[in-house]
């Protein structure tokens, strides 16, 4: 059992906490009481202001409501007033922008625009709302008037800044010589920049606004003539400078010039100009315009330089005014060369400057217009050269020839750059230079076989012969033709194949092919030349003059073949050229010793007679003895006599031929002295003795010298 006091004790304890537990919940229960209390004033508070704002309410919202109404009104009413403002504007137009349309869009470009903008809102507007309106006509009026000032500024923007651009300029572009070391690339400014920019925009508005192409007319009419006047420009150029100072290129490119020049200048027309005049020589029978021997010194080893020099310097001297005249055509043949590199760079720049200004899907066919003037000219041009070239040929002037070389070498090498700039164009344009090219082959063709024939065929004979049996002019004038083939060979071998009956496939115009052709052509121009040289020889009454004559003429195409290096295109087809020329060479030296041999005849001991030593010999002996020195005698003095005066001028050939004959004829005159010495023929020696052997050596050695 518990304790009592415990109990008592917990008791006690418990009746406090509940004393307290009821004290609490009394707290809370008035707390509660006067929360109610301050609810229910609060719900009457609400109730009363929710009174108040329905109240409010029912009074405002007819108020935001007619407000609204009124606001809407406003913004109709402001709309309409826009509206009326902008409607009115249109037909102000014509009026606010009178002024500035009159007075046209030179010097404010953006202005004048912005008014053809406005005029192009009223035409639409007048349109959709007002077709009948008498005002859709003033401003269609006005509107027309704006665009043929526009069109009116952008002919006169293109007439006065279009200029033809300067040779000099035009040289530094087509100049690629590696002599120069030009680092900057020279760019042609047709136009200034600020021009350039009020062009490309009127253009741009007539394409999108102005719904016709006049003005790409007027481009091309105003670029195709400063396109052509440049091209004459540069001929002009020529003609002025070309023959007198030489200086066709600028300051600027030709302080860029190496001191030192790496490369070959290329060979020039007038480079060409030498041969040509030595072949007119030839068609006119002779330096001196009449018939007869060359009157032209022979030079010893035939040196091609020093013999054109002297050539050229003795056409110059008796035909001044016709070597004037081909320096005019060498000035012509160039500047006409340098016009079709010059009419590519233009004509690639005039591209690039169209395509700036002009619509792309009209850019070919305005560009195709651009250049048919100047490559019309050009073409012109050079059809005529095609026609000089075939009078020419028809008069036997074979060197025409030699004009189209270089200008078709430089037609073949810009034909790629050519094509790839009037690609689009229409193909009768694109065709105009492959038909010139094809022109030119046919006719140089044709100048090339005729020449061929010519040299079979050349008639003079007695008249044309040189008297001291030297090289004849057809040789020197076939080779020299020859020569110049060398710096063409590849223009020439295409020339003959384009002619050749061959197969169509691109194969057979290789340039081994064509290479093969020109060999085949030299050779039957050297076969011709030694056919005719073999009856002109036929000419001489003398047979030891004849084999002179065709020694000389054999040597002297031997040597310049190995020379030029034309042996190296004749060995393509004729492997053994070389030893043939030396077996011919051989053949008239020999024909020539036995001219010799009638003299040396009296020599030997034919009818010399029998005798022993101490015996006296008869009359007849001592008269054969006495023929035999007399025939000696009178025979070496008739051949130096008549040798000296003819010509062998290679040194080389020349003194082998006196070595040959001073050997040959000095051991039999000493042998026959010899067999002589203790014979008494004569109370007179000296009569019949009369050169000593070293005599009879000198006397041969002055053989081939007129001046000895």
């Amino acid at each position: 059992m518990i304790p009592t006091e415990d109990a008592s004790a917990r008791k006690r304890e418990i009746e406090e906490k509940l004393k307290q537990e009821q004290e609490t919940l009394s707290f809370i229960r008035e707390n509660l009481e006067k929360s109610d209390q301050l609810t229910k004033g609060m719900v009457s508070i609400l109730s009363s202001f929710e009174s108040r704002l329905m109240q409010l309410e029912n009074s405002i919202i007819p108020v935001h409501k007619q407000t609204e109404n009124l606001q809407r009104l406003q913004e109709n009413v402001d709309k309409t007033l826009s509206c009326m403002d902008h409607v009115i504007s249109y037909y102000h137009v014509a009026k606010d922008t009178d002024r500035i349309i009159r007075e046209g869009p030179t010097g404010r470009l953006d202005e004048y625009l912005a008014c053809i903008a406005k005029i192009q809102k009223a035409v639409e507007y007048f349109q959709d709302n007002n077709p009948d309106s008498p005002e859709l006509n003033t401003v269609k009026a006005r509107f027309e008037k704006g665009k043929e000032l526009l069109e009116a500024e952008f002919r006169s923007l293109l007439t006065r800044y279009s200029k033809p651009v300067p040779p000099i300029l035009i040289l530094d572009v087509i100049t690629v010589d590696e002599e120069l070391e030009v680092q900057e690339e020279v760019v042609l400014e047709h136009l200034p920049e600020s021009v350039l920019q009020d062009i490309i925009c009127i253009a741009g508005w007539l394409v999108e606004y102005g719904r016709n192409q006049d003005f790409m007319n007027v481009y091309f009419q105003i670029r195709s003539n400063q396109l052509d006047r440049s091209i004459k420009g540069l001929k002009d150029h020529f003609r002025k400078n070309s023959a007198s100072s030489g200086i066709l290129y600028s300051p600027a490119v030709q302080t860029k010039r190496k001191d030192t020049p790496t490369k070959k200048a290329p060979k020039r027309p007038g480079t060409i100009r030498k041969a040509q005049n030595l072949l007119k020589q030839y068609s006119q029978h002779g330096l001196d315009g009449k018939k007869g021997g060359s009157n032209l010194t022979p030079l010893e080893g035939y040196d091609h330089d020093l013999r054109v020099k002297h050539l050229s310097d003795a056409l110059t001297e008796k035909h001044g005014a016709a070597s004037g005249k081909d320096d005019v055509l060498d000035i012509e043949i160039d500047s006409y060369i340098h016009c079709i590199s010059a009419f590519v760079k233009l004509a690639q720049s005039e591209y690039a400057l169209l395509t700036e200004i002009i619509p792309e899907h009209h850019q070919k066919k305005t560009f195709d217009s651009l250049i048919q003037e100047a490559l019309d000219n050009l073409m012109l041009e050079g059809d005529n050269i095609v026609s000089a070239a075939r009078r020419a040929i028809m008069r036997h002037d074979y060197s025409a020839v030699l004009t189209i070389f270089p200008i078709l070498r430089h037609l073949k090498m810009y034909k790629s750059e050519f094509d790839s700039t009037l690609q689009g164009t229409a193909a009768s344009t694109k065709n105009k230079l492959p038909t010139l090219i094809t022109s030119m082959e046919t006719i140089g063709a044709k100048a090339l076989e005729e020449f061929a024939d010519s040299i079979k065929n050349d008639p003079d004979k007695e008249y044309n012969m040189p008297k001291d049996g030297t090289v004849h002019e057809l040789t020197s004038n076939a080779i020299l033709f020859l020569q110049q083939l060398l710096d063409f060979h590849e223009t020439a071998g295409a020339m003959l194949a384009s002619q050749a009956e061959v197969s169509s496939s691109a194969s057979s115009y290789t340039s081994e092919f064509n290479k093969r052709l020109l060999s085949t052509y030299i050779c039957k121009v050297l076969g011709n030349l030694q056919l005719n040289l073999l009856s002109k020889s036929k000419v001489y009454e003398d047979p030891a003059l004849s084999a002179i004559f065709l020694h000389n003429n054999y040597n002297y195409i031997l040597k310049s073949l190995e020379k030029s290096e034309l042996i190296q295109l004749v060995t393509v087809t004729q492997k053994k050229a070389e030893g043939l020329y030396r077996e011919l060479i051989e053949q008239q030296i020999h024909m020539y010793n036995s001219s010799w041999l009638k003299v040396i005849e009296h020599l030997t001991d034919r009818n010399m007679p029998v005798f022993q030593p101490g015996t006296k010999l008869k009359d007849k002996e001592r008269q054969v003895i006495k023929d035999k020195f007399k025939g000696f005698n009178d025979g070496l003095e008739e051949l130096c006599k008549i040798q000296k005066g003819w010509a062998i001028p290679d040194k080389e050939q020349r003194d082998l031929i006196r070595q040959a004959q001073k050997k040959v004829v000095s051991d039999a005159y000493r042998a026959f002295l010899q067999r002589c010495a203790n014979i008494s023929f004569t109370k007179n020696p000296e009569k019949y003795h009369k050169y000593r052997p070293e005599e009879v050596e000198e006397m041969i050695e002055r053989l081939f010298d007129t001046s000895a």
